[in-house]
């Protein structure tokens, strides 16, 4: 990785799923996205990830953008399905592991180190129609299947694992709410609680693996990306200050509290009862300690106060917490284009301090940090490319990750999300995150924006105003 002057390090990152496209082609099998994104209204544009950005076969121009832009990282991740087309690891697909081979080979060859999550959300299909997908124990055997078929072949250059990306997002968007494949909405269903159990239990057997078989000889470290908002008390109230931390145990503890003291955090057990699954004791030793370091996504954050809503689903209704970013005078930060998403730097600073004080003092990568433009076919492709409001958004991030490190957070490394504009999951190709501009009407043509030209600066040393701390 290259080092900037804050000593941090910078990097790139994306799902492959929004990217590679070639959904029917070098052998891949169908996942849970490929058949949600072709139901008719679960995407907003009624788009698909059949050719995303075609990355598959545009690695190398990507590459060289990253090459040419200074970062010395690129995490992606692999398509279980594109390793084995069934999910269950009867027959390897040897098309895509020399697809992979060559996008590591590439990376490494223009300086870039890469850094691989082993799952972001796209179960094979299979694996999904046949046993229930991540509801069903069962599938923690065929992960691991995978996860050791992807250290075999690729761990001698990989150095950084990740296991699972956002597994609250695969529980509650993907088992609860609907909007994430395979769309799944019970009310008063276990089923969230259950898809997340299996999570951490695959993540755990995963890391046992790779510590047993391959961190010797192959010396790599392996961890967990988990997502988390920051909750800010809306005021000074007992109630209110329980209601935040209440918010953060949700969202953050469901899934490090396992895995740092051996149980769901207090207040899921007394709200959730016999919704969350048990450990078992061998289950416990499993996960104690299955964390080299923590992936750390954030975007934004909130006020939030204790609020009990009976008309609310059943996840966010037992949180008995309201999230406020906006009221009549006024709002937490300037509002990007997706309607969860405002840009409030401060919130990473509490997020990473928190992290920090709770869990003694991991490593910790952020691994995923940014925000979006609305896609407008109208603007001019130079107004489009002059994304200002980005930059003052990374700018002030950074900032604070800064000032988390100085006050004693131990923070290795920075992943802006993301490379290129992409499918962006149930909105289609409405929102554009990336620092380069896709442009979708004309093959796909690549168009660094002025983010794209800040961290070029940035890296190398000559923007030495890195935003303000509020």
């Amino acid at each position: 990785m290259s080092y900037i002057h804050t000593g941090l390090a910078c990097s790139l990152v994306v799902a492959i799923l929004q990217v590679e496209g070639a959904a029917n082609e070098g052998g891949r099998g169908p996942c849970i996205w490929d058949a949600f994104s072709h139901t008719n209204g679960k995407i907003k544009d009624g788009k698909s990830g059949d050719v995303a950005v075609d990355q598959y076969h545009r690695y190398k121009e990507d590459v060289d953008l990253i090459a040419k832009l200074g970062f010395g990282a690129y995490r992606f991740s692999i398509s279980w399905s594109r390793i084995y087309p069934d999910g269950m690891g009867t027959e390897v697909n040897k098309e895509g592991i020399m697809y992979y081979n060559n996008l590591i080979n590439y990376l490494l060859e223009k300086g870039i180190e890469p850094c691989v999550t082993l799952y972001h959300w796209d179960i094979p299909l299979h694996l999904d129609e046949s046993m229930g997908g991540w509801l069903s124990e069962a599938i923690v055997k065929y992960f691991a299947i995978y996860a050791e078929t992807c250290f075999e072949n690729f761990g001698d250059r990989v150095k950084k694992w990740i296991t699972i990306n956002e597994p609250l997002q695969t529980a509650v968007n993907g088992y609860f709410t609907g909007v994430f494949a395979p769309g799944r909405c019970e009310s008063q269903s276990p089923e969230p609680y259950l898809a997340a159990h299996h999570q951490l239990l695959a993540h755990a057997e995963a890391v046992s693996i790779y510590r047993k078989k391959f961190k010797v000889v192959q010396g790599g470290e392996i961890g967990l990306v988990v997502d988390c908002e920051w909750a800010e008390p809306l005021t000074d109230t007992e109630e209110d200050k329980i209601a935040a931390a209440r918010r953060v145990d949700f969202q953050l503890g469901w899934y490090l509290d396992p895995i740092y003291f051996g149980e769901y955090p207090k207040s899921m057990q007394e709200r959730l009862g016999d919704l969350l699954p048990k450990f078992s004791e061998k289950d416990k030793e499993t996960l104690r300690t299955s964390l080299d370091f923590i992936g750390l996504n954030h975007y934004t954050s909130r006020f939030v106060s204790h609020y009990t809503n009976p008309d609310q689903n059943d996840y966010y209704r037992t949180q008995e917490a309201t999230m406020i970013a906006k009221w009549e005078t006024g709002m937490i930060g300037e509002k990007a284009a997706s309607p969860w998403l405002y840009v409030v730097p401060w919130g990473l600073r509490r997020l990473l301090n928190h992290v920090t004080q709770k869990y003694n003092n991991p490593p910790i990568y952020i691994t995923e940090n940014g925000m979006d433009d609305e896609d407008n076919d109208t603007s001019p492709l130079h107004e489009m490319l002059d994304d200002k409001l980005r930059v003052a958004y990374f700018k002030g991030y950074l900032a604070s990750v800064s000032l988390a490190i100085k006050e004693g957070s131990d923070v290795r490394g920075y992943f802006a999300w993301s490379l290129v504009d992409n499918f962006e999951w149930q909105q289609g190709y409405t929102k554009r995150f990336g620092l380069i501009y896709v442009d979708y009407k004309n093959g796909l043509a690549r168009h660094p924006k002025s983010s794209a030209y800040w961290f070029l600066k940035f890296l190398k040393g000559e923007d030495g105003k890195s935003g303000k701390e509020d």
